[in-house]
């Protein structure tokens, strides 16, 4: 369908007029300015109150703890990844929706604050997002955790829950739910969806190649914990919920997903948002459609927790 008013309406007010040069330019005194501001902030949701907020530290990586029932009885927990490319994005920047997601899913969510490239290059985001992830397991009352415990992320997010998702299948740890919000699975970049979404809509090829440079390096982007799509065996891995965007460059890679997972046994929803555009789902302030997928989300992982 075409693009959706208000991802046209963004596109126009945000995006017009863009440097083409993109992110290519920007060395490393760029990107921490860049990380050091928000321009964003107004749009992603209210900061709501809530009875419990707390920063910790997870084996040395630093988490933020939101709990929006007022008791102290062990609850479900979902731990989420924000997205950022691997090289923006944090703990604080997430604020909001880590608050939202703890009052509509009802659980205990703790944000990760991995460590980000390219001062961290791959594999320290991943080796984090396990960390933390492997601790919830090993100190179920340090997080008041009743033993059901999920993953979510948003496109570099979504990636890191993807790869934690396999290694708690791996290690024996079951996981009740992965939720991929527009993930990034294949550094391969070579799905149809990265021509015909190449350019204009908030995440461009180019910008797409750049974080993954930034990231990774020269690593072989066979490598599942670079690139779930590429992993061997898919089978046994936790349910999925898997939501994309038209106008994105990720959308074949994560729909592909959802389609291996299903062909594995692996029960596996996948909802496509029409029209929009990647980030959506960080910016309820801009796009109706943040909400609907916000809810439709919550209510899957309800259900799994």
């Amino acid at each position: 369908m075409p693009l959706h008013p208000q991802a046209r309406d963004y596109v126009a007010q945000f995006l017009a007029g863009s440097d083409d040069e993109g992110l290519a330019g920007l060395d490393l005194a760029a990107i921490q300015e860049m990380r050091a501001s928000d321009p964003m902030a107004v749009h992603r949701g209210p900061l709501t109150k809530l009875p419990f907020v707390r920063d910790e530290v997870a084996e040395g990586v630093p988490i933020r703890i939101y709990r929006a029932d007022p008791g102290d009885a062990p609850l479900p927990v979902l731990v989420y990844f924000h997205g950022g490319g691997w090289v923006f994005g944090s703990v604080k920047r997430s604020d909001a929706i880590g608050r939202d997601l703890a009052i509509r899913t009802g659980a205990v969510v703790v944000s990760v604050g991995y460590r980000l490239a390219p001062e961290h290059p791959f594999p320290a985001a991943a080796d984090d997002a396990w960390t933390v992830v492997r601790d919830l397991f090993a100190r179920p009352a340090f997080y008041q955790s009743n033993g059901s415990v999920a993953v979510i992320g948003d496109s570099a997010g979504a990636n890191l829950a993807a790869v934690a998702a396999w290694q708690a299948r791996d290690a024996g740890l079951r996981l009740a739910h992965q939720a991929l919000v527009y993930p990034v699975l294949d550094a391969a970049m070579d799905t149809p969806s990265y021509t015909a979404n190449a350019k204009g809509y908030g995440l461009d090829a180019a910008d797409m190649a750049w974080f993954v440079s930034r990231y990774a390096g020269d690593v072989d982007p066979a490598d599942p914990r670079l690139s779930p799509l590429r992993l061997p065996d898919v089978s046994g891995l936790a349910p999925a919920t898997v939501v994309t965007a038209e106008y994105d460059v990720l959308r074949d890679e994560g729909e592909r997903y959802a389609a291996r997972l299903a062909d594995a046994g692996v029960p596996a929803e996948l909802r496509r948002y029409d029209g929009a555009i990647h980030g959506f789902f960080g910016l309820p302030g801009l796009f109706d459609q943040a909400v609907e997928a916000r809810d439709y989300v919550a209510q899957r992982l309800r259900e799994h927790l």
